[in-house]
């Protein structure tokens, strides 16, 4: 499944791809649909060199290793592998130097720049692809390729925040709210006005609260990640904070913030944005998610039923994860 241009995403018949020295070679068995793929067929982030295959959150099976590639990771043929956003960085800038390749300015992404998971194979560096545990299913372990992965970076820069606020609960958030529940943190639940649905499922996945985006929690939060791309949930978000306190915006995409009075913002309160991820949120996330027993709802989609999946995410006419099953 192919974005043509914005607005048009169609089937194709493509030649097998081949991996270059550096590359391996998966058949894709599982791809999570993510709302950063709605934002790249919608236009909202640009596509540099269209036609592209989205999809980011790849699990599937290596094929073949170039010549290199198991110089980079020990990877061989029928390893079980993951393939996220981050796909390529040039490894000598000052923000790869640094421990910062999420914001290398030669960053490639999966399924942007490098054709992704919507396709039956893929190539991907093999720097940029991780072993997976064993243990649960191709389609339950897609979302942590990247939901999970920006879950859990925008976790992180919350500190030690106990009162947890998570605006908008989709796919990162019902993964990272098992994660901040295995941490010992109280996670408070916001959605759009009305959806009970939504509300329960949270209360499922380990908040002890959960109200609409509009109303304010019965205590005051320590931190707030917006994962909804709503820019006007941050400045709901600045007035559920006590002194001290952080919102951290997860999306790639969002909205144009609305001016706020300074009042909201002062008493040391911090707005923050997440790019990306890095090797070691992967690594680090992935050994989490086992410890803790961190389980993705998920709802599989035919390859050649992308589209589909694509606009229900957008209606929200699910709870948890869409995912692409290529191996039924």
């Amino acid at each position: 499944m192919q974005i043509e241009r914005p607005g048009v995403l169609r089937s194709v018949e493509r030649e097998n791809p081949r991996p270059g020295p550096d590359e391996v070679l998966v058949r894709v068995k599982a791809c999570g649909v993510c709302r950063t793929d709605l934002h790249l067929l919608d236009g909202e982030v640009e596509i540099p060199e269209p036609p592209i295959i989205p999809g980011h959150q790849i699990v599937g099976t290596v094929v073949e290793c170039g010549a290199r590639a198991q110089v980079a990771e020990p990877l061989e043929p029928g390893m079980r592998v993951g393939i996220p956003w981050l796909g390529w960085t040039c490894g000598s800038c000052r923000y790869c130097l640094s421990g910062r390749e999420n914001l290398c300015e030669l960053a490639r992404f999966t399924g942007r720049d490098i054709d992704g998971g919507y396709a039956e194979l893929t190539v991907a560096d093999a720097r940029y692809c991780f072993a997976l545990p064993e243990g649960g299913s191709d389609l339950q372990l897609a979302p942590l390729l990247c939901a999970g992965l920006i879950g859990y970076r925008a976790l992180g820069m919350t500190g030690d925040a106990e009162r947890l606020g998570l605006y908008g609960f989709g796919s990162s958030a019902h993964i990272i709210a098992q994660v901040a529940r295995f941490e010992g943190r109280r996670v408070f639940a916001f959605t759009r006005p009305g959806d009970e649905a939504t509300q329960a499922f949270a209360l499922e996945r380990g908040a002890e609260w959960a109200g609409d985006s509009s109303t304010s929690p019965p205590e005051q939060l320590d931190a707030a990640i917006v994962f909804a791309s709503a820019g006007e949930l941050v400045p709901l978000a600045l007035r559920a904070l006590a002194k001290g306190g952080t919102v951290v915006c997860a999306g790639i995409h969002m909205s144009e913030i609305p001016c706020f009075p300074y009042e909201i913002l002062w008493g040391e309160r911090t707005i923050r944005s997440v790019a990306n991820l890095t090797r070691r949120d992967a690594r680090e996330l992935l050994d989490l998610a086992s410890r803790a027993g961190v389980r993705t709802d998920v709802h599989p989609y035919a390859l050649e039923d992308a589209g589909g999946a694509l606009e229900d995410l957008r209606e929200g006419r699910f709870t948890g994860s869409a995912v692409l099953d290529l191996a039924g």
